[in-house]
């Protein structure tokens, strides 16, 4: 029987990849890679970030402090009138204390007059930076926080790489991609040491800028990582892999790649297979596919996992014709896929494209839905 037309869905390069910006999704292929629509995409996890723990201690600085709040907010503004010493524990209360963008607009006063007199104390002293930061995290003002980092009457106010990844972070939630990358830029020029989670934030934000000016300061960045023998995580590389595809970079990404140490995630082959079609290498590629989906093999012999959406990449790149030479065999053996979960056997035989007019689709993003 004739199959139905269907239109062929357009994919991301790797749409499959979101376990890139869901750390908690995937991984080892026990789980399923799909996230739900609307999700947030997290690059940083909570023991970076340490809201839930923020909140917690301004619970405990609430219940603690003598008298009431507004008590206390208007003695901090008589002290900025009347030019008097800002106390490090005192800011530190008031950063705790603040529950509004008003009471924020007072807390980046009190942050310039403090900065003002301690900008020559610097060893050993408490940063405020990353305090500031979850602040700004928590009541979503990521302008704030821009513009108090980027000031240079506060240089040396946020002298760490978490303050600057928290940020990041944030933007990159709320897709200010050029924001973020101002901000790199920033840290960058004051700097300041990159650490795993800045060069992931730093490739993810490129890859989403997806032009050539991104893709050039994320191979600077990444080259002088590894001058200076940093070793950047299987995330961070994923990330300028998918950059290079996304870029028309083949030679690249194949080289990127080819670093990763231990590359046999989904995010992996994913990648790896996306780098099979945009090199041309067809035969290669149908073998990859065949090999995952063989139903005689052992369950001792490791196979390939991907997400369901690659098979419809490939199909889209492939091809009217990669269907009867996909499809060779029993059908029996699509019964038994070791993909994410079972809903991706629909995925291994896609409907086939328009007949007529048909066209090799550029490669577009990484995470899927912006």
């Amino acid at each position: 029987m004739a199959a139905t037309f269907r239109p062929r869905k357009q994919v991301p390069v790797l749409q499959a990849l979101r376990s890139l910006v869901y750390p908690w999704v995937g991984g080892s292929g026990s789980t399923c890679c799909l996230c739900p629509l609307g999700a947030k995409r997290y690059l940083l996890t909570d023991s970076i970030v340490k809201l839930k723990e923020f909140q917690r201690k301004k619970v405990a600085v609430a219940c603690n402090l003598p008298g009431t709040k507004e008590t206390y907010l208007r003695k901090l503004e008589e002290k900025l009138t009347q030019n008097k010493l800002i106390l490090k524990e005192e800011l530190r209360t008031l950063l705790h204390l603040c529950a509004s963008r008003d009471d924020v607009e007072l807390a980046k006063h009190v942050i310039y007059r403090y900065h003002a007199e301690n900008r020559n104390i610097t060893l050993g002293e408490y940063k405020f930076g990353p305090l500031f930061m979850r602040l700004c995290y928590e009541l979503d003002l990521e302008d704030s926080a821009v513009e108090l980092i980027k000031d240079q009457h506060l240089q040396g106010f946020f002298s760490d790489s978490t303050s600057f990844n928290i940020l990041m972070d944030m933007l990159f939630i709320k897709g200010k991609y050029k924001s973020a990358l101002e901000v790199l830029i920033e840290m960058k020029n004051q700097d300041l040491k990159f650490n795993k989670d800045t060069y992931v934030l730093a490739f993810a934000i490129c890859y989403k800028l997806n032009s050539p000016e991104s893709f050039q300061i994320c191979t600077t960045l990444r080259e002088e990582a590894l001058i200076k023998g940093e070793i950047l995580s299987r995330r961070a590389s994923c990330f300028a892999v998918a950059l290079a595809l996304n870029q028309n970079q083949v030679a690249k990404a194949i080289s990127i790649f080819s670093q990763i140490m231990n590359p046999e995630s989904i995010i992996c082959t994913n990648l790896n297979i996306m780098i099979h079609i945009q090199s041309n290498m067809l035969e290669t590629l149908i073998d990859i596919l065949k090999d995952a989906t063989e139903g005689n093999r052992s369950r001792f012999v490791k196979r390939h996992v991907f997400s369901e959406e690659v098979p419809c990449a490939a199909g889209s790149w492939l091809g009217p014709s990669w269907h009867p030479r996909w499809q060779v065999g029993s059908r029996a053996q699509w019964q038994r896929p070791p993909l994410c979960h079972t809903a991706a056997v629909p995925a291994l035989c896609p409907p086939s494209p328009p007949a007529e007019g048909w066209q090799r689709e550029p490669v577009e993003k990484l995470t899927g839905h912006d």
